[in-house]
């Protein structure tokens, strides 16, 4: 952004209200009085064809030019001060004060009043689009009704401790995280996640600040302050994310430390060369010329609307359930080749359901029955999906149950001793079984009952919906695909199988993740990443873009990545590298757009074909141009 962004804005606020808080006619008061003299003036002298006296002209131009130059002026002597002459505040107050020695009071004043109105569009533009970042998250309830001693209270949510209950009504957003504690509950989660369908929670699952009640009133126990809450810390790293500089800002500031001395050797060269090739030079002449070459040169147009263009990208990809933790991260991830991603809660569900019923009898309801009622029990994941599989309680009752690590449970069903569990829990019996089991992708659950084999259930991790359809489209931009897991081999290949990716890997230890990773980085590959878990953490880490899957996940993949998506959808991971390419576009499209203008009218100044007026016109039409295209980012569809 323009120096003058940071500096300049704080010396041109007065004693009371900061400028950002009074209304615009006030905080620009002297730039509008400058530009309505200044509008007068030419009226007079080109509509009613008035021309005033010397004095009179002089005084009321150089009026003007003061309202709209001093905090320029002030500056460019300060920095001058310090050994900076090669700025944008040295290079209008020379260009202006040039065509005032040279008579020209109207053009010095317009180059002024006209230079300061593009940095106050430029000014509005970055702080419009910072607070549009900060409006998309920052919508924390300020008050929050808590129950304390038996006594509902409103209270501030920051003062709401760990464990205490709180009321949500309906329509209501949920002001901490916490854990449900009625038995079910809709939210709209479009605020955390980018996606308005509803969610349903049960109780003892976990919601989060941000989320809207949609249904019933419901009580929560809070697990979080407020300062801890998901929404606090996403909040945080959205604003953290617009101090980050992307590398095309950082070259672009480097390139305006360099530009602006040339710009100056330049204007010199075009003031005094031609005292030797022309045969009638005339001083006042070039040095028009030379003055309109300062104006047209002043690199506020790419200076500004760069940053802007990524905090509009940093603002759709906020408005579309995604983090970027900095703009430097929109430019790394376009030029990803290779996409690795986690399984579990990646590309599958995380959740276990059922897939398979096989009884020997022949009869796989019976089986379910005797399953459901002795895994009813047990808390494993799998058993729960047993349990859980056609919602309702069994017709049998288990007694006598019996667990035996690692193996499985052992109980009384209907009045017959039944196992249930691995393949060690039959062989611990004798009780055999087809060998071929064994060899099963997905996880199996055995029964014997009365001693003897009697079927199976298979628990699968569901596969999300999108999961497919996103490796083909990821295919289809010529992007890698390897899938990395902790699972066992033959369930991750066929997950691998069932979604065509490229290369899969199972029975994986953290540290393998990380080996596999690093091989891909030394073939020369530019890797993204995607995981949920804590264990993904350190492969998060090394990848040249980290992306969390699900922003309520697992804290320390959160705090490594570089990109959250903030729900689980592995589609989500195209969009953040749609989102990165449109941003690098539009920001090239103003290098490209404000580069090609300001050489053309930097020739026809040197050559004397146009003004001071010209150059003024195209120096802040170009600024408002690449500011109005910036702006297109955030009203983008992805």
């Amino acid at each position: 952004m323009c120096e003058h962004n940071h500096e300049h804005s704080h010396d041109t606020q007065e004693h009371g209200l900061p400028t950002q808080e009074r209304p615009w006619w006030i905080a620009q008061s002297k730039l509008l009085m400058a530009l309505v003299i200044l509008l007068t003036l030419l009226l007079l002298k080109y509509a009613f064809k008035i021309s005033l006296p010397f004095g009179i002209n002089l005084t009321l131009n150089s009026i003007a030019y003061l309202l709209a130059g001093i905090p320029v002026i002030q500056m460019a002597f300060r920095k001058a001060s310090r050994g900076d002459i090669f700025n944008e505040f040295f290079l209008m107050t020379v260009a202006t004060l040039g065509a005032f020695a040279i008579g020209e009071f109207e053009e010095g004043v317009a180059v002024m009043v006209f230079y300061q109105i593009g940095e106050w569009f430029q000014d509005t533009a970055v702080d419009n689009a910072k607070k549009s970042i900060k409006s998309l998250l920052d919508i924390r309830p300020d008050t929050v009704t808590v129950i304390r001693n038996g006594q509902q209270a409103q209270v501030n949510p920051k003062t709401v401790t760990i464990s205490e209950t709180i009321l949500v009504k309906a329509g209501e957003k949920v002001a901490l995280d916490g854990t449900l504690r009625t038995e079910k509950a809709a939210f709209n989660t479009a605020a955390l996640t980018g996606e308005s369908k509803p969610d349903t929670k049960y109780s003892g699952d976990a919601v989060f600040a941000g989320m809207i009640n949609l249904e019933t009133v419901v009580q929560i126990e809070v697990s979080s302050v407020f300062e801890d809450s998901k929404l606090s810390k996403i909040l945080e790293m959205v604003q953290d994310a617009t101090a980050r500089k992307s590398k095309t800002q950082l070259f672009i500031a480097r390139f305006a430390k360099i530009y602006v001395p040339i710009i100056f050797g330049l204007a010199l060269l075009v003031l005094i060369l031609p005292l030797f090739f022309v045969h009638d030079y005339s001083f006042k002449d070039w040095f028009y010329r030379s003055l309109v070459f300062l104006v047209i040169s002043c690199p506020c147009a790419l200076v500004v609307s760069i940053p802007l263009g990524y905090f509009g990208g940093i603002g759709l990809a906020s408005r579309n359930g995604i983090l970027f933790k900095g703009g430097n991260f929109l430019d790394a991830i376009t030029s990803v080749d290779t996409v690795v991603m986690d399984k579990t809660g990646t590309l599958t569900a995380g959740v276990f359901e059922v897939t398979e019923v096989f009884a020997v009898n022949g009869d796989p309801e019976e089986l379910l029955n005797y399953a459901k009622a002795i895994e009813a029990h047990s808390t494993h994941p799998i058993a729960k999906a047993i349990a859980s599989y056609h919602p309702g309680s069994a017709a049998l009752q288990a007694e006598k149950i019996q667990e035996i690590a690692g193996h499985g449970l052992f109980a009384t069903v209907n009045g017959k001793p039944t196992l249930a569990g691995n393949s060690k829990l039959l062989d611990k019996f004798d009780i055999s079984y087809p060998a071929d089991l064994r060899q099963m992708a997905y996880s199996i659950v055995l029964l014997a009952i009365e001693g003897q084999y009697a079927g199976y259930i298979t628990v699968a991790d569901r596969i999300k919906p999108d999961a497919k359809a996103v490796i083909q489209a990821m295919h289809a931009q010529g992007l890698y695909t390897v899938m990395l897991s902790g699972d066992k081999t033959a369930v991750v290949d066929e997950v691998a199988k069932e979604l065509g990716l490229d290369k899969a890997y199972g029975d994986l230890l953290p540290e393998d993740k990380v080996s596999h990773v690093q091989q891909l980085i030394d073939q020369g590959r530019r890797v993204a990443f995607a995981g949920d878990g804590v264990n993904d953490a350190p492969v998060v880490a090394l990848a040249h873009v980290g992306i969390a899957m699900g922003g309520l996940g697992a804290d320390a993949t959160i705090e490594t990545a570089d990109v959250v998506i903030q729900n689980d959808e592995p589609h989500k991971i195209l969009s953040a590298i749609k989102i990165g390419k449109i941003t690098r576009s539009i920001v090239w499209q103003n290098v490209i757009l404000a580069m090609g203008i300001k050489i053309i009218v930097l020739i026809l100044g040197a050559g004397g074909i146009a003004t001071l007026w010209e150059a003024v016109i195209a120096d802040v039409g170009v600024a408002l141009l690449a500011i109005l295209n910036a702006i297109r980012i955030q009203h983008k569809k992805v």
